[in-house]
């Protein structure tokens, strides 16, 4: 198992959902109904990958990933080594959605006030006045995340979960739609930190980026030593047509057998010896939280929703898995010293627990 409609691109305006779809006598929403509601809804997804592959050679599975995040409302972790279009990625999305986008390079010197703000004593008023920090934006590229200490990565918590900033004794909305997209290198590379598992359980993926294959490096070769102007990226949606879609991903029917498959997959990460995987329980310190299962349910349905389906299939909860899951599993020493990840693990769960 692998670790990990044509369209102008034109702005899309938005449109006001359509009324719910109402029950079907048995009980079921009427999914051809909300299918063909979706299908219109997402039209603006192929565009968007469309924009993006302008200036991103291959990393479908990446980009894909980053889609799903935008759509389920979710914060995206990039890890990889330099150079593998992960910053250009992010910002090459927040140029194909119209909103606004800030950059904030970690640092070991980065202090908390430069994330979020801080206050300013005005002499001519005499009186402190806010200053807003890089945090105040739609889309919010924390590049090399990593490389600051655990003092700063503990400004962006409140932020992630709440959606709000506090300065001073004022708490100050963040705009909607609002998204941490960040990036970082492996840990075990020089003057990086480890995130506070309080933080990385924040991000609803963390996405494991690989070289390009030798096709795409080629590609990415005769892209950049071309002569002449670089393709331009055009935004294709707005940020209400985005919050629209969002909330009509929350509609994509999932049915029960579902639910209780990604709770199956949950509960696998914390009580394995229940799913005949007895030999995981010395390898895992700590499963993963509700807020996994929250999480894959949440990427399922954008999954189904990109793919224009008014439902969630098995497929869609174990194509979104690995991300949802690698980053929420504490390994225990022993695991660490026999090596094993906890890609492996994963990989493991999904291969035995019964798909239906």
């Amino acid at each position: 198992m692998e670790f990990t409609r044509t369209m102008t691109p034109d702005l899309m305006e938005s449109q006001p959902l359509a009324p719910s779809v109402d029950p079907a006598p048995n009980g079921h929403p009427d999914i051809q109904a909300l299918t063909d509601r979706i299908a219109a809804a997402s039209a603006f997804v192929d565009p968007l990958r469309h924009e993006v592959g302008k200036a991103v050679v291959g990393q479908k599975g990446m980009v894909d990933h980053l889609l799903i995040g935008l759509l389920a409302d979710g914060h995206v972790l990039l890890e990889g080594v330099p150079g593998l279009a992960k910053t250009l990625a992010i910002q090459t999305l927040s140029r194909a959605v119209a909103v606004d986008f800030s950059r904030i390079q970690f640092t070991p010197d980065l202090l908390p006030a430069d994330v979020v703000g801080t206050m300013i004593y005005n002499q001519k008023e005499e009186a402190f006045s806010v200053s807003k920090g890089p945090i105040f934006a739609h889309f919010v590229l924390a590049d090399e995340i990593n490389r600051a200490p655990a003092k700063v990565q503990s400004a962006l918590l409140e932020a992630m979960q709440e959606r709000q900033v506090t300065i001073g004794s004022e708490t100050f909305p963040l705009p909607s739609p609002f998204l941490v997209l960040a990036t970082q290198n492996p840990v075990e590379q020089e003057g990086t930190y480890p995130l506070p598992e309080a933080q990385v359980d924040r991000f609803l993926l963390k996405v494991v980026i690989d070289y390009p294959t030798a096709e795409e490096e080629q590609q990415i070769l005769r892209a950049q030593v071309a002569s002449g102007p670089r393709p331009a990226i055009q935004p294709v949606v707005k940020a209400e047509a985005l919050l629209a879609a969002r909330e009509l991903v929350r509609e994509v029917y999932m049915d029960e057998k579902v639910e209780r498959y990604i709770v199956q997959l949950v509960n696998a990460t914390r009580r394995p010896e229940n799913q005949g995987l007895g030999h995981l329980k010395p390898l895992i310190g700590f499963g993963a939280s509700p807020r996994a299962t929250i999480g894959l349910a949440l990427a399922g349905k954008a999954k189904a929703f990109m793919a224009g389906r008014g439902y969630v299939i098995p497929e869609d909860i174990r194509s979104v898995a690995m991300s949802v899951l690698r980053h929420r599993i504490g390994l225990t020493f022993e695991a660490e010293a026999e090596e094993i990840s906890q890609e492996q693990i994963v990989t493991e769960i999904l291969d035995q627990v019964q798909v239906p």
